[in-house]
């Protein structure tokens, strides 16, 4: 036994050694300031117009999502008695090697110019996205991979994730500013597939026995998770957007979704689950519910009371997902869904991208005004319908569903 944990133990320090040297030799031969970071490197062959513009480093958004994407969803993992502060550690790393990789990868894909890759503001955003879908799939998995197994998961899953976004983006002209499909969803069924590919049937006694030590459990986690949640999630919604003037749409939005679900969660929790007061876990994952439900919608007009209702469905899916999907995904599926982010994740990304694809069809001058050019930028100069894009916005759910599952069961 004792062999055994050393040669685990070497063999982890054997992978880092050998994946941060692979990055710190590509940061090397290709990763260079973006022009619009320092105006004294930018050569001729760049535009460098916009030179000064780069103010996302100084913008509260650039530190809000960091937080979210280190607190929010390094201690929605560590709820868990039987893991605890252990699974934060590993968010941590892997955290520490998917910003570095994806930064790489997106760069490559996104923004690969001169056989350079550069870097500002939006490539952090972006790969701090990209991070997050990772500890998403991480939630799905957790207690039945180890360190290495999920530095591997990470290796694939950026670079999977990362074509998901260049397709729909950049091929597609998806709007996904707050990554309904491209962070939730992918990350939730990515990490369903590598979870039922490793099914182990001797933990599903194991993990109902964690599930009832989740009750006895103090909540410390859960607290601190959703008030970083609370705090941060508006911010990490509307990071991405590629205007300010979208932002106030994307903060509100955000914010009264965020309300709904929770409201949600009060009221529907004591009826199936018998308790006068929900635990600080369910009250964590309606937050995360209706902050996943505004991420394709949350720069469109969805209005007040759309938003409203948007949560408050995404908190009741999550909790009936709990008390009865969850069940069936274990008995019939052969799925272990650790922390439930099919519940959290998965089906709010998807009535996420559901509802963006509503929207997106009143895109027109008349409703959205000046922001139907930044939001829709094809509708505007004529080269879709609002139908059109729509129906692109609809495609994009299957397609994202398609990579995730097969790059799960690959990874798997």
């Amino acid at each position: 036994m004792p062999e055994h944990k050393g040669a685990s133990r070497l063999r982890l320090s054997g992978l880092c050694f050998l994946l941060q040297i692979l990055n710190i030799l590509l940061f090397a031969a290709f990763v260079r300031y973006s022009p619009e970071s320092s105006s004294s490197l930018c050569s001729p062959q760049l535009n460098c117009s916009h030179r000064h513009q780069d103010s996302g480093f100084q913008h509260p958004r650039f530190r809000d999502v960091h937080l979210q994407v280190l607190l929010g969803f390094g201690l929605l993992v560590a709820f868990l008695g039987h893991y605890g502060p252990g699974s934060v550690a590993l968010s941590i790393l892997i955290l520490s090697f998917s910003l570095q990789w994806a930064l790489l990868i997106q760069g490559f894909l996104f923004s690969f110019l001169n056989g350079k890759i550069y870097v500002g503001a939006r490539s952090m955003f972006s790969a701090d996205f990209c991070t997050a879908a990772v500890l998403i799939s991480t939630g799905a998995v957790l207690g039945r991979v180890n360190p290495v197994q999920l530095l591997l998961l990470a290796l694939l899953e950026v670079t999977l994730c990362t074509l998901n976004e260049y397709v729909l983006l950049s091929l597609m002209g998806v709007r996904d500013s707050g990554h309904s499909l491209t962070l939730h969803t992918f990350g939730a069924y990515f990490g369903l597939m590598v979870s039922r590919i490793l099914h182990q049937p001797h933990l599903d006694k194991r993990k109902r026995e964690e599930q009832q030590d989740v009750r006895h459990q103090p909540d410390v986690f859960a607290v601190v998770g959703t008030i970083y949640l609370w705090i941060f999630w508006p911010s990490f919604t509307s990071a991405t957007t590629v205007h300010d003037n979208v932002e106030p749409w994307a903060v509100l939005n955000t914010y009264f979704s965020l309300v709904a679900s929770t409201m949600a969660t009060f009221i529907l929790s004591p009826v199936l689950y018998e308790e006068t007061i929900p635990r600080m876990v369910q009250i964590q994952d309606a937050t995360l519910a209706g902050a996943a439900v505004m991420g394709m919608a949350g720069e469109m007009l969805v209005t007040p009371f759309g938003a409203l209702l948007a949560g408050f469905l995404a908190g009741l899916i999550s909790l009936l997902g709990f008390r009865f999907f969850t069940p069936v995904l274990c008995s019939r599926l052969k799925i272990q869904d650790t922390c439930g982010v099919h519940n959290v994740h998965g089906l709010p990304g998807i009535l996420g991208a559901l509802l963006g694809t509503l929207l997106t069809l009143l895109a027109t001058a008349d409703t959205f005004g000046d922001r139907l050019e930044i939001v829709f930028p094809l509708v505007a100069e004529g080269s879709r319908t609002a139908a059109d894009q729509a129906f692109f916005q609809l495609c994009a759910l299957p397609l994202t569903l398609l990579l995730a599952t097969l790059g799960g069961c690959l990874t798997g």
